[in-house]
């Protein structure tokens, strides 16, 4: 609790100055640099660090595909495409001493887990307010939060005991209800403070959409770290473990809202 109350006291601050106020390319500096950072959680997780040529590229390429989205790269897919061909024709030329999960995980940390991040970049050039691309962050960790302290206090039955042993089908619950009180909170300070018109229902079916988004990151990532035998991702956030540890839930969130905000019309 200690360690999650200095993270929160540091870390929340920081986050809304970088979101709220910094200038755009300042958080697409951000973004990038966790994208690099879980791109190379990712390979020492699935322990490519032995091949350095393969987990510098994919560390290097994760960076610059939040570039690709900050510039609206118009042949992004394409290079995406000739990166997947490098990345095989490398491991056929290291003749199987690179496996296939390797390889994946390479595609997976330099495509999926930036374009994932370049969500709020996306949200911003398609004209959101800076309030709305705190709603990723809001919904990730505002369902973790209402899980783990419903989870604690009411937890009894397991929800996926072969994945997350200490995950309950009670904290899930609260999870969900909790990120639509979330919703619907923030839904009333743009109503009331910034002169917005955002339907409490629409936010809150929102926040329980991507309540399920979040727990289903937690779960994926939480699988990958059993798979490979591995308590943590990381050391970066102390006791919280590294950027997929942390921001697993905002990966899954965040391109869910983009696509959900769209899809509800809200602005």
């Amino acid at each position: 609790m200690k360690s999650r109350i200095l993270v929160a006291v540091v870390g929340v601050p920081l986050i809304l100055l970088v979101v709220l106020w910094a200038p755009i390319w300042v958080f697409a500096v951000f973004l990038a640099m966790l994208s690099a950072i879980a791109a190379w959680e990712l390979m020492k997780c699935v322990g490519a660090l032995d091949h350095t040529l393969l987990w510098v590229a994919a560390v290097i390429c994760a960076a610059f595909s939040v570039g690709f989205a900050f510039f609206n790269v118009y042949i992004y897919g394409e290079l995406v495409v000739v990166y997947a061909m490098l990345v095989f024709s490398y491991a056929v030329f290291r003749g199987g001493e690179v496996k296939f999960q390797q390889v994946m995980a390479a595609l997976f940390a330099m495509f999926v887990v930036p374009y994932a991040f370049a969500s709020f970049l996306r949200m911003d050039a398609a004209g959101y307010s800076r309030g709305f691309l705190l709603l990723p962050l809001l919904f990730s960790f505002g369902s973790d939060t209402f899980a783990f302290f419903v989870g604690k206090a009411l937890g009894r039955h397991k929800l996926a005991p072969k994945v997350s042993p200490k995950k309950t089908v009670e904290g899930s619950i609260g999870g969900l209800v909790g990120n639509m009180f979330c919703g619907v909170a923030f839904a009333f300070v743009m109503n009331t403070w910034f002169h917005y018109s955002i339907g409490y229902g629409s936010i809150a079916a929102l926040g329980l959409v991507c309540s399920v988004a979040a727990q289903l990151g937690d779960l994926n990532f939480s699988l990958i770290k059993r798979e490979f035998g591995i308590k943590d991702y990381g050391r970066i956030f102390l006791e919280h473990g590294g950027v997929l540890d942390r921001f697993d839930s905002v990966i899954f969130v965040a391109p869910t809202l983009t696509v959900m905000l769209q899809l509800l019309g809200l602005r």
